[in-house]
């Protein structure tokens, strides 16, 4: 079972999260990004609540403690994905917005010593490199395009601050949350945060296309409460700087789906870049 939970459940989370570029790519055309996430963050925190209910889960025990769980859930829900959304939004194509986002394991070595006491190996540092430096080579690739807008590679680094900062505080202040409950507790203020952010800059409209009733169905059923319930638990089971290396496989996952989805090119450059990132990564998790 330990085998199982080392090796197979990170390579699930790398393949289902890799999915939530190309979903939302899918979907906004329909609805702005801000009224599409609060549409997902209630349903799926709708969904949080009868699943904790219903097995009983533990409920943050104060008003401190939901406090730090609500804060980590503004975090890796809504900063990351209104970051993600908004820069897809803006003509960054999904393959540069994960690979901006997979930049993360660098902020989180650089932080978890200090932060957490997790020591980092020079071979671990050595494959972050190594990792950073694939990472390059695509995202030097794919520039050459003159893809999206300067607000979009903007946004697409706050997506990269959002999850950065919120694994490391999940990991430091929410130790021993529920997953069943706590994902409850960061789907709802997420999805209030969301709502706000809606009413002020956007008009709310959702075009109830079949395209975006299948995005919502994946990214809320899935991505919400499968995939994100996942990263908890490898959160809570492993270190922060491990748990962060497995994005830097999200790139070139996501590339291949949108090589497949929507045409998007693979050149040998970005080829090479992906083989160097999963190399580093191979590196900070043996």
């Amino acid at each position: 079972m330990s085998n199982f939970r080392g090796a197979v459940l990170p390579t699930i989370f790398v393949g289902l999260w890799s999915t939530g570029f190309i979903f939302a790519k899918l979907g906004l055309p329909y609805a702005q990004p801000f009224t599409f996430l609060a549409v997902r963050m209630a349903i799926a925190c709708l969904l949080m609540i009868f699943v904790a209910l219903t097995l009983g889960a533990t409920w943050p025990r104060d008003a401190r403690e939901g406090g730090h769980i609500a804060v980590a859930g503004l975090l890796l829900n809504a900063t990351y994905l209104a970051g993600v959304f908004e820069a897809i939004a803006h003509g960054v194509s999904t393959g540069i917005v994960a690979l901006i986002a997979g930049l993360q394991p660098i902020l989180t070595a650089a932080a978890a010593g200090p932060l957490l006491g997790e020591r980092i190996t020079k071979q671990q540092w050595l494959g972050f490199l190594l990792g950073f430096a694939g990472i390059a080579l695509v995202v030097w690739d794919r520039v050459g395009a003159h893809e999206g807008t300067h607000a979009g590679f903007a946004l697409a680094f706050v997506c990269l601050i959002g999850i950065t900062v919120g694994t490391l505080y999940q990991k430091r202040f929410c130790p021993n949350m529920d997953p069943r409950s706590g994902t409850a507790v960061q789907f709802g203020v997420s999805a209030a945060a969301l709502t706000v952010g809606s009413l002020i800059f956007e008009t709310g409209r959702i075009t109830w296309a079949p395209d975006f009733v299948a995005a919502l169905s994946w990214l809320t059923l899935v991505l919400s409460v499968g995939t994100f319930n996942l990263l908890v638990l490898l959160i809570r089971r492993g270190a922060a700087s491990r748990v962060s290396s497995l994005f830097y496989l999200v790139p070139p996952v996501t590339a291949v789906i949108g090589w497949a989805a929507f045409g998007e090119v693979l050149s040998p450059t970005t080829l090479a870049g992906m083989g160097v990132a999963v190399i580093g990564v191979a590196m900070v998790n043996r």
